[in-house]
């Protein structure tokens, strides 16, 4: 018994026990904002963010982050995924591309159902047009984390020389993180809605890769 429970052990790599550590990890601080946050109404967090953005913001970074957070509509994520698949489809890449429509598919799903499961109110006073639909988790932060996510899963795949890969990666994971961070300023999200959205995106994210890799193991996709 011993001797089965050491072999166990032994092939359980250091990559999947961090890959399990972070997916949890992603997982336990979403909840644990969806608890204080819209359960317990807990505004202290929401409450600093935004005074401290208000403080900082000016103007010419307001419009910046207006002009900004169209990256992460709805319209601007759909016809990045279309264009996307298409590519990775002329490029022969067929396990990619299936595997890329089915993140993108029902990571809206999700989004759209937890919307409605919490049922949060989005901030008064938006800077701008107001919206009417809810307001946790972020749409415009969940979605375009993820597609930046794969964005950088894909480049890593590339042929690019290691320190581009690492270049476009932190640029990629930066330029979802500042639309978050519009959605804040422009008082469309609390900072609480972007936070949960940005774990929820990097749990879903680490979870269907996996079961990409569990997937394609057993039914291999010809490219």
């Amino acid at each position: 018994m011993k001797d089965e429970q050491k072999s166990l052990l032994k092939n359980i790599s250091v990559k999947t026990l961090l890959f399990s550590f972070l997916f949890l990890f992603s997982i336990g601080v979403f909840a644990l904002l969806a608890h204080e946050v819209v359960g317990e109404n807990e505004d202290w967090f929401d409450t600093r963010v935004f005074t401290f953005l208000k403080a900082h913001s000016s103007p010419g970074s307001i419009q910046f982050f207006k002009a900004l957070t169209f990256l992460g509509s709805t319209w601007f994520i759909l016809s990045a995924y279309i264009i996307l698949v298409t590519y990775l489809l002329i490029k022969h890449q067929k396990a990619d591309a299936i595997n890329i429509a089915i993140i993108g598919i029902t990571s809206f799903i999700l989004l759209n159902v937890l919307k409605s499961v919490y049922a949060r109110h989005r901030p008064d006073l938006p800077l701008f047009n107001a919206l009417t639909n809810y307001s946790f988790p972020s749409g415009h932060a969940l979605s375009s984390f993820i597609l930046c996510s794969i964005l950088v899963f894909l480049t890593w795949k590339s042929n690019l020389e290691r320190k581009w890969k690492w270049l476009l990666s932190i640029l990629l994971i930066l330029l979802s993180v500042l639309i978050g961070v519009s959605r804040i300023v422009l008082r469309y999200h609390y900072a609480s809605d972007v936070l949960a959205s940005f774990c929820l995106g990097f749990a879903w994210v680490l979870l269907c890769l996996w079961l990409q890799k569990i997937f394609t193991k057993k039914n291999p996709v010809t490219e």
